[in-house]
């Protein structure tokens, strides 16, 4: 009896932990999940809300607000940009959402022309502030791949996804002294990868080719 009841303990234990050390995140209503750390995100079914299950860490979500406003009398669809973020779970649930109601189009032209306040909502209550980019695309149908857009982003800003997670090297590897001196710190892999998310097509093809003659 003692051994099931240590192994129903290590269950139990293991099960909280996982809940823990996970966290679900939830869209609010007219907001929609694009893009997490780097990969597509897509629902069997249409809901009102999305929720995704996300590991504690950094992770980075390209969001948009989609949903009908008044103009005039009428029901129209207003569809944003998309956003990009990083968001710190910690295990709390929490509901991303704009700091807002949008209710006609001339507002939701005007809120997402003016800097859009994106925000974690948690359970208890806390709202958390997110620092959101808006991504631009170029031409026509620019933002019918949304992996490559932000692929495009993260190696112009050095920013990797490893492991479900987001890092931005430049944060980890260069470092700023008291008179604005920039420094590279780290170790040589570290230093390699960003080098590698700022490199363009090209460039890359010619450093693998390099790596091949290395061998």
């Amino acid at each position: 009896m003692k051994k099931l009841t240590k192994a129903a303990w290590a269950l139990g234990a293991l099960m909280a932990s996982s809940v823990i050390n996970a966290a679900e995140i939830t869209s609010a209503r007219h907001i929609e999940f694009l893009v997490v750390d780097g990969s597509k995100v897509s629902f069997e079914n249409w809901a009102p809300q999305q929720s995704i299950e996300l590991d504690n860490g950094t992770h980075q979500l390209v969001m948009r607000f989609d949903g009908e406003v008044k103009r005039g009398s009428k029901e129209v669809i207003f569809t944003s940009r998309p956003y990009l973020f990083e968001l710190e779970v910690d295990g709390r649930d929490a509901t991303i959402n704009i700091d807002t109601q949008l209710r006609v189009k001339t507002q939701a032209t005007s809120y997402f022309a003016d800097n859009p306040q994106w925000q974690a909502e948690y359970d208890n209550g806390d709202v958390m502030p997110l620092d959101a980019v808006e991504l631009k695309g170029d031409g026509f149908g620019a933002y019918a791949d949304m992996e490559a857009l932000v692929a495009d982003y993260n190696r112009a800003n050095g920013i990797v996804i490893e492991q479900g997670q987001s890092k931005n090297l430049n944060d980890v590897l260069v470092e700023v002294d008291d008179q604005g001196q920039a420094s590279i710190k780290g170790d040589a892999l570290s230093q390699l990868k960003l080098w590698y998310t700022k490199a363009s097509d090209q460039e890359r093809k010619t450093f693998r080719r390099w790596i091949i003659d290395q061998d």
